[in-house]
């Protein structure tokens, strides 16, 4: 599979094909000033990986936001062109689960990692696997891959756009009406709530998210403890 020679994106935003990793790539193009709405992008054999650049407004700990909020875009997108019997849900950190099982994940990189602060941008991606190595066949169950589940026909530069769709139709009702209809699309696609969970070095029942999608656990003592999102940024560019 090759790189496809530019993406039919929403107004203010525009794609950059990636040489390797495109959450690094457009942190890296975030860093040297690039305008928000960059969409950084990889078309491999055998995955597909896409990440968005923001220029927050608001402290860290609220913009981390737009880490579910691009998960809800990108069901919304492979819900528009997939067969209608996938399933995507998402884990607290990030991950993507498609019928179940695990399938690529969604990650972020900010200027910042003070919660309090509003960073000069923020990057949300995700990688997702297409072909499942053949050396994990049979082997990781909770393992999957696009293709594997009936999803052969979804193309990556299709998956793409819509998600750039999909996502700014969701940043315009975050900002129109607030978190409110968010939260109620992403409990609908949260996976593991009710199930007992490590996170970090807590281990608990996941009880759901507060407002800025914290997680909150409750240890066997009954404590219950809130861990932000922004536990979940990687590295500076």
């Amino acid at each position: 599979m090759t790189e496809t020679a530019s993406l039919t994106l929403p107004p203010l935003m525009w794609g950059e094909a990636a040489p390797g990793d495109a959450l690094g790539h457009a942190a890296r193009r975030a860093a040297l000033g690039c305008d928000a709405g960059l969409v950084a992008h990889r078309l491999a054999a055998d995955h597909v990986e896409a990440a968005m650049v923001f220029a927050p407004e608001v402290p860290l700990s609220e913009a981390m936001t737009m880490m579910p909020l691009c998960a809800v875009g990108f069901q919304n997108a492979l819900g528009a062109i997939a067969p209608p019997e996938v399933a995507v849900h998402f884990g607290w950190d990030g991950a993507i689960r498609i019928n179940g099982a695990r399938c690529g994940a969604f990650r972020a990189i900010s200027s910042s990692d003070d919660p309090k602060a509003v960073p000069d941008w923020l990057v949300v991606g995700f990688t997702l696997p297409l072909v499942p190595p053949s050396e994990d066949m049979g082997h990781m169950p909770d393992q999957t891959a696009l293709y594997a589940e009936g999803c052969a026909d979804v193309k990556p530069d299709q998956l793409l756009e819509a998600w750039a769709r999909h996502t700014l139709n969701w940043i315009t009702r975050w900002e129109d009406d607030g978190a409110r209809p968010l939260h109620a699309e992403w409990r609908g696609l949260a996976h593991g709530v009710g199930d007992t969970v490590e996170q970090g070095a807590l281990h608990g029942k996941y009880l759901g998210v507060d407002e800025t999608f914290g997680m909150l656990l409750r240890d066997k003592s009954g404590d219950t403890h809130l861990i932000p999102l922004t536990t979940l940024l990687e590295e500076g560019a």
